[in-house]
């Protein structure tokens, strides 16, 4: 048999597509490494109709604080470049650290091209035109600067911002003025890339108008099923799961510390005995002080002191130390044997190191130890350097050694939240030790959070944010005062047809606590989310007094103007006065029902108390 000579033809090599279906090998890798996928398609899918089939070209991507979303990047990433999207820049918050550990990120998934640093591309030798990009830039204006240097006007860039509510708003937006990193940002987009923002916390994003983001494409990053979140340590019914310490609002005893400390050492001793045996792991406890390096230096004295008295068996406290950890051990752990438990502990206690993040530095040198724990105790005390953007593996216990005696910031405390993640292995041994007021408005924080997003997520237009006397939504430098107004009070979902049963169910004879769950199963959850309904009943304290519905109101004979829409039911300056209120001044939570005469119909919830409502009119309002 002869075998033809082979030739060389270059169209069989010019000609290939050698980049595309990134997107399925980056689905691959994930399934294999045991990760769920759902909501990484089903984020993916949404931001790729925005571009494509809305013609969207700036809108929010939002998911729970350390729920995956830089998988999720990776993969969005890879389907850009299947889809013929060529020049990708990637914004990550003014860290070094932060910027080395996603790049590895990126790098590691195999994407091509490789992801690179901007620093990568700036030398005149390196040629952008023709070929694809995925670069990584700091928010920092030096960086930036250099970046619109080298890529001068590059055609569809399409900018991917992490913690997008971090830095990129404009903070000078009521002086007519824009900060440095708003603008740069801006002019990286230019008149015609596309800006996706990344956050856990979006409500800046949209009182800001941030790069005229349009609440309407906004795309839901849902958690996956191992996550373990909001629900979990801030729950509106029931008790946690986990173990909860509340501490008086006022002083900080060292006591407490100690006591938190010790906790840990005491759940890690019974975690690797019982429950991870044969086999042992490292956990971490995360001592979350104020931005004071003083308050970080007292705090790394009184955890060294009482470490050191546990390893220095003659010092003066080692008996009383050692009695604490043994009656922690016996009522945490009746299963178990406290003398083996305290054994472990203070066979072990040399196996510590405490790492204190005070500043940038800090958190470049010794990021992956807190990171990633190398010692069976490690003790990491640390204030706003660990507040955001940090995923801390095999993180056990978090002690809040202060109370904040000022208004608290929603996107701060939530960012803040750094138990959340996938902590169901050992979910049941996780304490969290904190002041009782502080949990409390921690506890709202989430809760108004959640509310707000509950419609967004059933695609019902621009959101509504809460805040109170103890909880501001966002910075107030960044709320857009030409768009967004500040009322108390009401919100709505979205139009339903209006029939007899409706009036029937309202002007019911069972229970205000029966009538509502008939009110929210006759409406659907669209129009009465499951969630307000949850939030309702578990903030009513049983209480049937504390609800009021309202008979249905008609509003065909309201008078017209152009701040009504009768046949959308919705009004600017709101629906609900006192005199709708009527004699219900007892009630805190107020449902009221209002029809067009021309079938439809809307839930106005309005809740009277310190609860204050900011909603952005500039949005494509269509139902809040």
């Amino acid at each position: 048999m002869i075998v033809a000579e082979a030739s060389f033809e270059i169209s069989r090599f010019s000609n290939r597509k050698s980049t595309m279906g990134q997107y399925e090998r980056q689905l691959q890798r994930l399934r294999a490494a045991g990760k769920e996928v759902l909501a990484v398609e089903s984020a993916v899918r949404d931001a790729l109709r925005n571009l494509q089939k809305l013609q969207g070209r700036s809108f929010v991507i939002y998911g729970e604080p350390q729920s995956g979303k830089t998988e999720m990047m990776i993969c969005l990433t890879a389907k850009l470049l299947d889809e013929r999207f060529d020049f990708i820049v990637h914004l990550l918050n003014d860290s070094v650290d932060l910027l080395g550990q996603n790049l590895g990120r990126f790098k590691a998934s195999g994407l091509a091209p490789a992801a690179r640093n901007f620093s990568e591309i700036v030398d005149p030798a390196v040629v952008l035109k023709g070929q694809s990009h995925v670069i990584f830039c700091k928010k920092n204006g030096a960086d930036l600067r250099k970046l619109l240097e080298k890529i001068g006007k590059v055609k569809g860039i399409v900018v991917i911002d992490d913690e997008a509510d971090f830095a990129s708003p404009n903070a000078k937006i009521n002086k007519g003025e824009k900060t440095k990193i708003n603008k740069l940002i801006s002019d990286l987009i230019g008149s015609d890339g596309y800006y996706i923002g990344v956050t856990a916390t979006p409500a800046r994003l949209d009182l800001n108008n941030t790069f005229d983001n349009d609440s309407n494409l906004w795309v839901d990053f849902p958690p996956h099923r191992k996550y373990t979140g909001q629900d979990i340590f801030f729950p509106l019914d029931g008790g946690v799961r986990y173990f909860q310490t509340l501490l008086p609002d006022s002083g900080s005893d060292p006591r407490h510390a100690r006591k938190a400390l010790f906790g840990f050492l005491v759940n890690v001793a019974y975690l690797n005995l019982y429950v991870n045996a044969p086999l042992e792991k490292n956990y971490s406890i995360l001592i979350h002080t104020s931005g004071k390096k003083a308050d970080h230096k007292t705090d790394w004295a009184n955890a060294h002191g009482a470490l050191t008295a546990l390893i220095q068996r003659s010092s003066a406290d080692f008996e009383k130390y050692t009695r604490q950890i043994w009656t922690l051990s016996r009522d945490r752990f009746p299963d178990a044997d406290s003398d083996i438990i305290t054994s472990y502990v203070l066979e072990n206690i040399t196996r510590h190191s405490i790492v204190v993040l005070n500043s940038e530095r800090d958190w470049k040198d010794n990021s992956s130890a807190a990171t990633s724990p190398t010692s069976l105790f490690t003790i990491i005390i640390g204030g706003n350097i660990v507040s955001r953007g940090v995923t801390l593996d095999n993180l056990l216990s978090m002690y809040f050694t202060r109370d904040v005696q000022h208004k608290i910031q929603q996107d701060t405390y939530i960012q803040r939240a750094r138990m959340f993640g996938s902590r169901g292995e050992y979910l049941n041994f996780f304490e969290l030790t904190i002041p009782q007021g502080l949990y409390l408005d921690w506890h709202r924080c989430f809760v108004f959070h959640r509310l707000a997003l509950a419609a967004i997520k059933e695609g019902l237009g621009s959101l509504v944010w809460l805040g109170d006397t103890r909880i501001q939504a966002v910075s107030s430098a960044s709320i857009d005062r030409s768009t967004v107004d500040l009322d108390r009070g009401e919100m709505s979902f979205s139009l339903f047809p209006f029939s007899d049963q409706i009036a029937q169910v309202i002007n019911g004879s069972g229970s205000v606590f029966e009538l509502i769950e008939q009110l929210a199963a006759a409406l659907g959850p669209t129009a009465f989310p499951e969630y307000l309904l949850r939030y309702i009943r578990g903030t009513s304290s049983g209480m049937k007094t504390a609800i009021a519905i309202h008979d249905p109101i008609p509003i065909a004979g309201y008078s017209d103007g152009s701040d009504i829409d009768k046949d959308q039911i919705l009004r600017k300056r709101g629906f609900i006065g006192k005199s709708q209120i009527g004699k219900a001044t007892s009630a805190v939570h107020h449902l009221f029902v209002l029809y067009n005469g021309k079938g439809n119909a809307r839930l106005v919830y309005k809740f009277i108390g310190s609860i204050q409502f900011i909603k952005n009119n500039a949005s494509h309002d269509t139902g809040i």
